[in-house]
């Protein structure tokens, strides 16, 4: 029976015993396809092979039914064309290449779009297909991390937890910016447990480098792990006390370089020669950095969005679901992440507790000291999950389902780590007991999971219970079980546990996504399905046809938590067409208590008006709008992103969005508007409704007085199941 030994996780990874030093310096002409192929020599045979062959498998499981999703979010799909189109629109991170406006996120994670979309052309791919290679990644940087202290077979059953996990599965196939943050987060993990290792200080640079980028991809959320990794590092780093405070400081000032270098330059930019900065009230990126996308997702205080917040943590009710400690695991969250939430939980515990007192308690084995690689990686994981989980429960602003995909790596690494150190200590009660409490909660709740969507594999919820007790059982007795029965009941284990989150998975990969809010899995049922692109409002790639899959987005059990800074949509039930009525008596996309919805231009716009989703353009509206558009800086201005982007999508050409995202931006104003027309700039004006007025912006602000202005001044003009204003002939 092996024990967990010292040299097994604490020794440095790079050192090598002197006989594989000697095997490896004795080959000098081993050639580069050999050393990739065969891994380093202290390593089992399988184990590259291995990895190689789940990053094969990965990259094959998220590229299927790739363009099933078309442009998924439209509104980064638009900015990402533009980039593509314009340099100037691809450093600012603009909706458009005549660059009116940016999309409400610092550009970072538009940028490997627009450049895949330069090279591959506009497809689903180009823009998708980024997205995929950063899930990838960040697998094989997860895998590398717990490899190092641990184990070929740590690092095998992290990255499969990590693929396997539905919100995963989702995310690194759509195009919001949350795959890009995820992967530079797990990469600072990474390179804070590097640099623990020998105290180096070019590894917690690296790290610092890495936030800042984090911060170009999704702005105040990429600090969120910053105080635990500062005070891990602070107290275990294995160099003086002094020196470590030092390489802090050096590591905080290349975070603010690779991060602060765009905001000083965008801050610093004429505002007249510049796109407008989106979602901000005052053209300004650091009112958007610490209002909208910062502390306003906290206290719910959002200037600029429709709906505002929910109100104060600590259970209360609001308009983005509950908040509280019971969040992640709640209706709406849990078929997202949860699954091996407590299973990590329970593993981060036996984890720390193991690696802190193996000393006291293990025969034979000296007390480990303050720098102990493993414990270090335990609480590196460990406290990036509990901070990041802790956030999301509390904060009563914006908040979506798949933001979770933050987590995942986290959850991944603990139980790639806690698994195999507890295996490896099966001989004692103790271990044998904690990997047994492991499989009984990850199974019982599973089974409470898959109650949520009884009509999807019924048989699955009984089986996963049965099969998770008897692995249970068996764990339980490993160490009096021969290696047969003990692997075989560690095999019954994985497969319960792992069985609810792949049979999700499977519906994910199986189905397309489209709109600003999405889920993973099977839907719950009730109400919801605002975000998703169902029915004929969904963009398609030019010469697709009709979408493959069910196109989801809708919340999971209840209304969706809220659109990308729009208000939840009340009274629609699931499965009705985005053009038809509720069965409330409510359009779709109606605004809570006016009994009216807002419809997107194209004969179809996405609930409440585009917020949601982008509007379909047909045949007809794309010829009117091609006419002469090179004669035109904007050869349409719609209200809202997501309604201007549908249309740039489907022509090629600069559609202004008036208010930015949620219609609620004060740009243009109507002044400047009035000015681009006399001007000759922008052809078309898209309606918003019937009505008039509001579109997303609501009844008043800047999107209302531009639409009312407009009707009554200009020609309306029909094209399809469209409605146009012709800005070139006045009434």
């Amino acid at each position: 029976m092996t024990t967990l030994r010292p040299d097994h996780l604490t020794s440095p990874p790079d050192a090598l015993p002197p006989a594989a030093a000697t095997v490896n310096h004795g080959r000098p002409g081993r050639s580069l396809p050999h050393r990739v192929w065969r891994g380093r020599p202290e390593d089992p045979g399988w184990a590259r092979p291995a990895f190689l062959g789940m990053l094969l498998v990965i990259t094959v499981a998220y590229l299927w039914n790739l363009s099933a999703s078309g442009y998924a979010n439209s509104f980064y799909s638009a900015a990402a064309q533009a980039g593509s189109q314009s340099w100037k629109a691809f450093f600012f991170g603009s909706l458009d290449s005549a660059n009116a406006i940016t999309v409400d996120k610092p550009p970072a994670t538009l940028w490997p779009m627009a450049v895949s979309v330069r090279v591959l052309g506009l497809s689903s791919w180009a823009i998708l297909l980024p997205q995929v290679l950063m899930g990838v990644a960040t697998a094989g940087v997860l895998y590398a991390s717990v490899r190092r202290r641990f184990s070929a077979a740590a690092g095998l059953i992290t990255m499969a937890v990590f693929a396997l996990t539905p919100v995963a599965a989702l995310m690194f196939r759509f195009n919001n910016p949350d795959a890009l943050l995820a992967l530079l987060m797990t990469v600072t993990v990474y390179c804070v447990l590097r640099a623990m290792e020998h105290g180096r200080t070019k590894w917690l640079v690296w790290a610092g480098v890495a936030v800042g980028l984090a911060f170009l991809s999704k702005t105040l959320q990429a600090f969120l792990i910053l105080p635990p990794l500062a005070v891990l590092y602070a107290v275990f780093a294995p160099v003086s006390v002094r020196k470590r405070f030092g390489q802090l400081g050096l590591s905080a000032l290349a975070m603010a370089v690779a991060g602060g270098w765009w905001v000083a330059i965008v801050e610093l930019w004429p505002a007249s020669s510049r796109p407008y900065i989106g979602g901000s009230q005052n053209n300004s990126f650091l009112e958007l950095t610490f209002g909208y996308n910062g502390l306003g997702r906290i206290n719910g205080e959002e200037t600029g969005s429709v709906g505002g917040g929910g109100g104060p943590g600590g259970g209360s009710g609001g308009q983005w679901g509950e908040t509280g400690i019971g969040r992640m695991f709640n209706s709406e969250i849990g078929s997202q992440i949860s699954w091996l939430l407590p299973a990590a939980l329970i593993l981060l515990v036996a984890g720390v507790w193991l690696t802190w007192r193996a000393g006291g308690h293990l025969p034979g084995i000296k007390r480990w000291g303050r720098t102990d690689a493993a414990r270090a990686a335990f609480l590196a994981w460990g406290s990036s999950l509990l901070m990041t989980a802790g956030v999301f429960s509390f904060m009563a602003g914006i908040f979506h389902q798949y933001y979770t995909v933050a987590l995942v790596p986290y959850i991944a690494a603990l139980i790639g780590m806690g698994v195999t150190v507890l295996w490896e200590e099966r001989s004692r009660w103790w271990a044998g007991a904690a990997l047994a409490l492991t499989v009984v909660a990850t199974a019982l709740w599973s089974y409470v999971l898959l109650g949520r969507t009884p009509d999807y594999l019924p048989w699955l919820r009984q089986a996963v219970l049965v099969a998770g007790l008897v692995g249970a059982a068996g764990l339980l007795l490993a160490a009096r079980l021969g290696r047969q029965l003990a692997l075989a009941a560690v095999g019954l284990g994985f497969a319960a546990s792992l069985a609810g989150p792949v049979a999700y998975t499977l519906n994910t990969l199986n189905t397309g996504h489209q709109g600003s809010i999405v889920t993973a899995g099977p839907s719950a049922g009730g109400m919801g399905g605002f975000g998703g692109g169902g029915g004929r409002g969904g963009m398609q790639p030019p010469g697709r046809g009709k979408q493959q899959g069910n196109q989801q987005g809708g919340g999971m059990g209840r209304p969706p938590t809220g659109g990308q800074g729009g208000q939840p949509p009340t009274g629609s039930q699931q499965g009705q067409g985005r053009t038809g009525t509720s069965q409330q008596g409510q359009q779709p996309g109606a605004m809570p208590g006016t009994g009216e919805g807002f419809r997107g231009g194209g004969g179809g716009g996405g609930g409440m008006g585009g917020l949601l989703n982008g509007a379909s353009v047909d045949t007809a509206a794309k010829k009117l709008l091609a006419r002469n558009a090179d004669d035109y800086t904007w050869s349409a201005a719609a209200i809202g992103s997501q309604n201007a982007a549908s249309y740039q999508l489907a022509t090629g050409d600069p559609v202004m969005a008036i208010g930015g995202f949620n219609g609620s931006d004060p740009s243009p104003t109507l002044s400047q508007f009035k000015k681009y027309v006399e001007d000759g700039r922008i052809h078309y004006f898209i309606s918003s409704g019937e009505g008039g007025g509001g579109g997303m912006g609501g009844n008043s602000g800047t999107s209302s007085k531009i639409s009312t202005w407009v009707e009554a001044n200009f020609k309306k003009v029909t094209a399809g199941s469209a409605t146009f204003y012709d800005l070139t002939q006045p009434t």
